[in-house]
């Protein structure tokens, strides 16, 4: 009879606590590894009676015997330890997890365990959800430059208005500076491609990403795979929030749409990026007008963290929305139009604003609010009173207020400051007149005649973004792209536009709905900012290499389609130098008595993940085929000759 394996041994003794057994007779290792943080000590005792366990787990200090709770962590958590039969496999032919490559945790862990990795986030497909790929940055170095390197474009065409609102498709080989662009791909690759080109120019970023949900979520806000765990959703966004810091401009800001479940985890996470100093606000805007009763309360509302790449740069009087004439409900018929009314007072008590003013009509004396101050020097207020912009109340018996006039507000281009809460507030940009979810549905049947996007953003939304964080010409990104509801608002805004998305639906779906804004549809903004069309895009692809046999694997509905796939990856696709490839064989019986599912995961391992895409360095190698075409845009898109 074999001798036992250590990690048999340990399966032996944990199995003797009947907490710890399933029905099936299965070990149940979560709740081993729970019982193990806690020091539980029905199960030290157990592990100390066996010799085997006690010498790995137990340190004598002093004749008291000391439990290693990190180490039979370790153990119990290693892949080697109840092995399913894909692990099996996977180890057989060489791809057992090794000091340079980490795959994906199912673990859920606060701490944040992959936090100095990067994910590349490769899903292409709605429906299809993928094990993701985690580089460490301190042990994978390499394998990260080669994976952010810049890629080769592909397939470059603008569209612009030509005659009577018909929409062209040209293929271009030069990219104009002043062009707008979409790019089909992996967001993070893509986002690492724009650094040559736009690094430091991005005015705004508004992006709506997967969300994290402690418990799968069949009603979703966006069509990625948003039922991460923890640790691979901070690690998703983190990659992607470094790279858009360094796009952004030194007055650039942040705009990303949460949930309640993960936007604290998200805020921290922020913070480290971006700087605690330079968070704005967490704005609860109202995304959902119906009551449900699903839950113990109706969720009708998303968060909308807003930051500064340097809150510095930022001025109060540029942070604005766009005026409200309506705001403006006072006129005194002396010919300066309308007006309304600000306190005098501001935060802080200051010396030269200390000052005692006396209303004129009462002799009433007022001094600043506690704490405060007046807003101007006296020798300002009393030529503001001489001019009549101080009002003392409709009764001319109240505290004094300012007057600010339409006409002067209407010349500076912006109007006041948001509120943190959009609904509806009183003398203000009306919040609750931001559409919802729905109404950006309804604007979906009006251009497709169906739904073909589920829970989209409406266009006022990002409107009030833009307000707040653009003028005219500025540069907006958004890198989880949608359906384009970022774009086309900038289109009608007059903003200049960058998007990113990788799944499949951004031809039927995002392109084509940019094609109706380039005609003028009037759904959204449209008439507000009196939208009559016009406009151009170029839209691209990063070029693919193993990407190719990425999606065909996805694809893939029985083992004869991917043995014709392992045979033109093994000729022309880049294996990962991980695989050692004599000692697989599709004939292999092990490898036969694999499910589907376990055998794509198998060949998706053997390929070289740093390969997905052709990097623009090698554009000149035979072996990717690059077009004349393509090489011409590309280097043009870098700015090379």
């Amino acid at each position: 009879m074999s001798k036992k394996s250590f990690f048999e041994e340990v399966e032996v003794v944990l199995k003797k606590d009947k907490r710890f057994v399933s029905e099936k007779g299965e070990l149940l290792r979560n709740a081993v590894f729970e019982a193990a943080q806690k020091m539980d000590a029905k199960l030290l005792k157990v592990l100390r009676a066996n010799a085997t366990t006690r010498k790995r787990f137990f340190t004598d200090v002093d004749g008291i015997a000391v439990f290693d709770k990190r180490q039979f962590g370790w153990v119990v958590s290693n892949r080697a330890f109840l092995p399913d039969s894909y692990t099996r496999f996977r180890n057989k032919i060489g791809l057992a997890v090794d000091d340079e490559f980490i795959s994906a945790s199912r673990n859920i862990e606060l701490d944040f365990p992959y936090r100095d990795c990067f994910l590349a986030g490769g899903q292409t497909k709605e429906d299809v959800t993928r094990d993701e790929v985690f580089y460490n940055a301190l042990l994978a170095p390499d394998e990260i430059d080669r994976l952010l390197f810049p890629k080769v474009l592909t397939g470059a065409v603008k569209f612009s208005v030509e005659g009577k609102k018909k929409v062209s498709k040209k293929t271009v080989t030069t990219f104009e500076k002043d062009d707008n662009l979409v790019i089909k791909g992996n967001n993070l690759l893509g986002l690492s491609s724009l650094m040559p080109r736009y690094a430091g120019q991005v005015k705004s970023v508004f992006i709506d990403p997967p969300y994290y949900f402690n418990l799968h979520k069949p009603s979703d806000t966006f069509s990625y795979n948003s039922n991460f765990k923890l640790s691979s959703w901070l690690v998703f966004l983190q990659n992607r929030l470094h790279l858009a810091h360094k796009l952004m401009r030194r007055d650039g800001l942040l705009f990303i749409t949460m949930s309640d479940e993960g936007v604290h985890y998200l805020k921290v996470m922020i913070d480290a990026i971006f700087g605690q100093e330079n968070f704005i606000a967490d704005v609860t805007w109202e995304s959902r007008k119906s009551v449900s009763s699903d839950g113990l309360m109706s969720m009708n509302s998303n968060h909308v963290l807003v930051y500064a790449k340097d809150i510095d740069k930022i001025k109060k009087d540029d942070f604005r929305l766009a005026l409200d004439e309506e705001s403006f409900a006072y006129d005194d018929n002396d010919g300066r139009g309308k007006y309304r009314l600000a306190p005098l007072d501001a935060p802080e008590v200051r010396a030269n604003g200390s000052y005692i003013i006396e209303n004129p009509n009462t002799g009433a004396k007022y001094k600043p609010p506690v704490g405060r101050h007046w807003s101007v020097l006296e020798t300002t207020y009393k030529k503001l009173l001489k001019d009549g912009r101080i009002r003392f109340g409709a009764d001319g018996k109240a505290k004094p207020q300012v007057k600010t006039y339409f006409s002067e507000v209407k010349a500076a281009g912006k109007g006041r400051a948001s509120s943190t809460i959009w609904h509806d507030v009183s003398n203000s940009i009306i919040w609750q007149e931001l559409e919802s979810n729905t109404n950006a549905t309804k604007d979906q049947m009006e251009l497709f005649g169906k739904v073909v996007f589920t829970n989209p953003k409406p266009e006022d939304l990002i409107r009030r973004v833009l307000e707040l964080s653009t003028d005219p010409g500025d540069l907006v990104l958004d890198f989880f792209m949608g359906s384009g509801t970022t774009q086309a608002v900038a289109m009608k805004m007059g903003r200049r536009f960058i998007g990113l998305e990788q799944l499949d639906y951004i031809e039927a779906v995002t392109i084509e709905r940019l094609k109706f804004v380039m005609q003028g549809e009037q759904t959204g903004i449209s008439e507000a900012v009196g939208w009559k069309g016009g406009g151009s895009f170029v839209y691209c692809e990063l070029a693919k290499s193993n990407q190719k046999f990425v999606e065909r694997i996805e694809e893939a509905k029985k083992g004869s389609e991917l043995e014709k796939i392992w045979a033109e990856m093994v000729g022309t696709g880049f294996i990962s130098c991980k695989i050692d490839p004599t000692k697989f064989s599709m004939k292999d019986e092990n490898f036969k008595a694999l499910p589907l599912k376990d055998k794509k995961r198998i060949l998706m391992d053997m390929l070289d993940m740093n390969q997905l895409y052709v990097n623009y360095c090698d554009i000149d190698d035979k072996t990717f085929k690059v077009s004349k075409a393509d090489k011409a845009f590309t280097k043009s898109f870098y700015g090379d000759k």
